[in-house]
């Protein structure tokens, strides 16, 4: 299960678990999206798996409940739950920013990660993997995008709190995250203002990654080859230090 697999990382990282011999649910949030998931279905099925997209707002606890069930019932269990889905907006001020929109990053950002463990988690076998979609902001956080930020660093956290929880009851099941730094996806030009220096002037490397760049990394972390790791927190920031 990808989330916000329409598009982006979500979509690479579907395209190179399918192109692996993964079958691969996506989730998508919006009618405006149907294209794009219509378009990583047909990617997913050009490697000769089998792909489900699924519409609907994470927010909702009740949608993230049914994407486990949707699964469930086409494929009969989770073995990889990618929680990548992201929403950001920049601000200036703190004053500009109002409760609704708060909640709404940390709704889709943080709440629904927390939801759709819960549900999946039952149906995850020893040696399973969940992988969770952090930030460098996690470390180096933008001022202009405060709430964002926020929720990384919790993802992070939450990330870790996980590991040690899942390893503490013996269910066998691996949680770490990816640290992307700045990458060129469609969230950027819809919510970055000056958007055409992105990746430029805050990247070592002076340009943005490509959502392909990052994908591999979420490969590996589903592998038996990252039996070892759990807790961990891969960063891909272009050069960015994340100590």
């Amino acid at each position: 299960i990808i989330t916000g697999g329409d598009s982006g990382i979500g979509k690479a990282v579907a395209i190179a678990m399918a192109r692996e011999g993964a079958n691969v649910v996506i989730s998508y949030k919006d009618k405006v999206e149907d294209e794009d998931a219509k378009d990583t279905l047909e990617w997913i099925e050009k490697a000769g798996v089998k792909g489900l997209a699924i519409r609907g707002d994470l927010r909702n606890e009740k949608h993230c409940k049914k994407i486990i069930e949707k699964t469930i019932t086409k494929f009969d269990k989770i073995d990889v739950l990618v929680n990548n889905a992201a929403y950001q907006m920049t601000y200036e001020t703190i004053e500009e920013i109002d409760t609704e929109e708060w909640d709404k990053t940390f709704d889709t950002n943080m709440r629904a990660m927390f939801y759709l463990v819960k549900y999946a988690k039952p149906y995850m076998k020893p040696g399973s993997s969940i992988i969770n979609t952090t930030s460098v902001n996690a470390y180096d956080p933008n001022p202009t995008l405060l709430p964002y930020a926020a929720t990384k660093g919790a993802i992070q956290n939450f990330t870790a709190s996980l590991a040690q929880l899942f390893m503490q009851d013996n269910s066998g099941i691996r949680v770490n995250a990816v640290a992307p730094g700045p990458i060129w996806t469609p969230l950027i030009p819809s919510t970055i203002p000056d958007h055409e220096t992105f990746g430029k002037d805050n990247s070592p490397m002076g340009r943005p990654g490509q959502p392909a760049e990052i994908a591999p990394i979420y490969v590996f972390l589903a592998s038996a080859a990252a039996s070892y790791i759990s807790g961990a927190t891969i960063p891909a920031t272009g050069g960015r230090a994340t100590i």
